[in-house]
């Protein structure tokens, strides 16, 4: 079976070897795939641990339990990433989590904020991303206007009932 996370071959060989405290990820965005994968298997010690020491006290533990026990976890993409790499102090990583939960799909888009205290990344926040909203590629078509379809009415009387 393959990484929760998406990219290793396996959680053992992949976000696995944190989540068990036998490395450290070294970019946010690791860390990210791994708190992907530790709701997926339902760990919540490590989301608690991974969690910023100055907002850990935000994080509500009966929740999050109920959550990651509650939803199918179906998949992780990381959108895009600022910084967060070994070299830096602080990132964002942007990402979509899809689950299923009663009866319904989700995708969670979050844009989260990590930083490294001691050479660990830790998750601090994060807000979710709205979508777009929806643009006008041509303009709005007048009720007294032909009809664009073609018919030769009027758009009330034709395909703006």
């Amino acid at each position: 079976m393959t990484c929760e996370c998406g990219l290793g071959p396996s959680v053992e060989e992949c976000c696995g070897r944190f989540i068990e405290g036998a490395a450290r990820p070294e970019t946010a965005e690791a860390l990210m795939r791994s708190r992907y994968t530790a709701y997926a298997i339902q760990n919540i010690d490590y989301l608690a641990a991974t969690h910023d020491p100055d907002t850990v006290g935000n994080m509500d533990r009966e929740d999050t339990e109920k959550w990651a026990r509650e939803a199918n976890w179906q998949g992780l993409e990381i959108v895009d990433t600022v910084a967060g790499g070994p070299e830096d102090e602080e990132g964002v990583v942007e990402f979509i989590a899809r689950y299923e939960t009663g009866g319904k799909t989700i995708a969670h888009h979050e844009r989260s904020t990590f930083r490294r205290i001691d050479g660990q990344w830790f998750y601090v926040d994060g807000d979710m991303v709205k979508p777009k909203p929806v643009r006008r590629d041509t303009p709005k078509v007048g009720r007294n206007e032909p009809c664009p379809c073609g018919s030769g009415k009027k758009y009330k009387k034709c395909c703006g009932r």
